[in-house]
């Protein structure tokens, strides 16, 4: 079973929109996915409660109160929806459930210096030291052609960790999740922008680079 973490310290980075396209994506493809919230705000589970019964089935789990305890074993991929402000014994309590860490960054001054202790946190947490889970980065919610955008590409490109891509500040994102649906659940002709620039991200988890 393949694990898949969208982590962050930093609350509103968008962590629950990234796992809810991720379990649509594999979904969609055949998988058979399970969604762990670990949110006690259950953004992730609220998604799953409007999904609509002739989609392609993802199972819930309330992690925040159950653990994995009621994961399927027959499950080809687990999503897991980290909660904020995680750091010492908690961090490394959740990346013991994570092969691959997806880490969302907003373009924000804040957010980035936020980012930049959480990233040397989580590279010293020993099963990411041991190189046993990858850590990739996003930018996310971006508006292309600002000042603070330009700030964020300069600064993930110099993190020593790999910059796989940036995701636009789109209302597709907002009109998918409202349906209990994931971006590429939507029309092809309305949905491209935004299932192109997962490409990058998409390529890079069914590598062997994203995987221990």
């Amino acid at each position: 079973m393949r694990h898949i973490m969208v982590l962050n310290s930093k609350g509103g980075c968008g962590k629950s929109t990234i796992a809810t396209n991720l379990a649509g994506m594999y979904a969609v493809e055949g998988q058979s996915v399970a969604l762990a919230d670990y949110d006690p705000q259950r953004s992730a589970l609220d998604w799953l409660d409007v999904r609509p019964a002739d989609a392609a089935p993802i199972v819930g789990l309330n992690a925040a109160e159950d653990g994995l305890k009621k994961l399927p074993r027959t499950a080809d991929v687990l999503i897991i929806d980290a909660p904020a402000r995680s750091h010492g014994p908690e961090l490394t309590n959740l990346v013991k459930h994570a092969e691959t860490i997806i880490v969302p960054v907003l373009p924000s001054t804040i957010d980035m210096q936020a980012t930049t202790k959480f990233i040397s946190e989580l590279q010293n947490v020993g099963k990411v030291e041991r190189k046993q889970a990858k850590i990739g980065v996003i930018g996310n919610r971006v508006r292309e052609n600002t000042l603070i955008f330009d700030d964020l590409d300069e600064y993930l490109e110099r993190l020593r960790v790999p910059y796989l891509t940036w995701l636009r500040d789109a209302q597709n994102y907002v009109r998918a999740y409202t349906r209990g649906l994931s971006i590429f659940e939507l029309p092809e002709y309305l949905a491209w922008p935004d299932t192109e620039q997962w490409e990058p991200l998409t390529k890079w988890l069914k590598s062997k680079r994203s995987q221990p």
